[in-house]
């Protein structure tokens, strides 16, 4: 290298080196701000807790639980859409918040969507998410929208259809719940594969509703459900039909003969099953039952 050059590079080495040192002292400056704004707000949280402030609020507990649902909503604010951002913070901030006033229904409903989030959207905790609608139906038994809110966690969440199905039944109990929590729970409980439970729903909202429409629609699942025991038993006769004679039969009339059944089975709307070639069971296409099947 000749001398010129390699004066050239130790000038450029010396003017960039404060600079980066300067670049690395702002960066420095900025992650040591960020630390301690931080550590205050965990700090806050330690010191601060619901129950020592219900306790020293001397009566003002729903202005507090006001001022920290407004911070509850600016930290999920600031962090929503940011990748790997860390909502840490945000759960005990809500609890602060209901614990203050558990009245504070809203905190309840929209802070159960902030934690159960997903991906840069927020921290994906449906656990916490129920946990805290929980909390909220515990202090509010007569608040029907948490168990749609806790209903709908289960079930969009958690695909636990039994937990989801058992929800939306409990809270359509509640005076002034819409008809269509009832019918929600039905239809979860057959997705979920428990058609008993759904047919025992949809005969108590039979029962229960004076909607013309509703009981018409009640009508229908409960036929539709029933068609559906039906064919499941009759596949399963089928079945016992091929071990015993080495083919499906081609008719329930065959398995009739057989002396699996007593008599030909009829659906709700009195047409006589149809079996495939492959043993299974379905409607005669001459049916008026509808079966809406998950």
């Amino acid at each position: 290298m000749s001398e010129s050059k390699l004066t050239r590079t130790v000038s450029a080495a010396i003017i960039a080196t404060p600079l980066l040192f300067a670049a690395i002292a702002a960066l420095q400056v900025r992650i040591d701000a960020e630390m301690r704004t931080a550590a205050k707000e965990k700090e806050e949280l330690v010191l601060r807790s619901g129950h020592v402030l219900k306790e020293l609020s001397l009566g003002y507990e729903s202005l507090l639980a006001n001022i920290y649902w407004t911070r509850a909503v600016q930290y999920y604010g600031e962090r929503m859409g940011t990748k790997g951002a860390n909502y840490e913070l945000l759960a005990p901030l809500l609890d602060i918040t209901t614990t203050l006033d558990p009245k504070l229904i809203v905190a309840y409903r929209f802070g159960s969507i902030f934690l159960a989030e997903r991906g840069s959207a927020g921290p994906g905790r449906t656990d916490l998410a129920i946990e805290l609608v929980k909390k909220g139906i515990a202090a509010n038994p007569s608040e029907w929208r948490l168990y749609m809110d806790m209903g709908f966690l289960y079930y969009w969440r958690l695909n636990d259809y039994p937990n989801a199905s058992a929800t939306y039944l409990a809270g359509s109990r509640i005076s002034g719940a819409p008809p269509w929590m009832k019918f929600m729970a039905a239809r979860i409980a057959e997705q979920g594969g428990s058609i008993q439970t759904s047919r025992a729903i949809w005969s108590e909202l039979y029962e229960t509703t004076k909607d013309p429409n509703l009981r018409k629609k009640a009508v229908q699942e409960i036929e539709g459900l029933k068609a559906q025991e039906d064919e499941a038993e009759l596949n399963e006769l089928a079945e016992q039909y091929r071990k015993r004679f080495g083919v499906f039969p081609a008719s329930t009339r065959e398995m009739r003969d057989a002396g699996l059944l007593t008599g030909i089975p009829v659906d709700p709307a009195g047409y006589p099953y149809v079996l495939d070639g492959d043993g299974k069971c379905h409607l005669s296409p001459q049916s008026s039952v509808v079966e809406l099947k998950p």
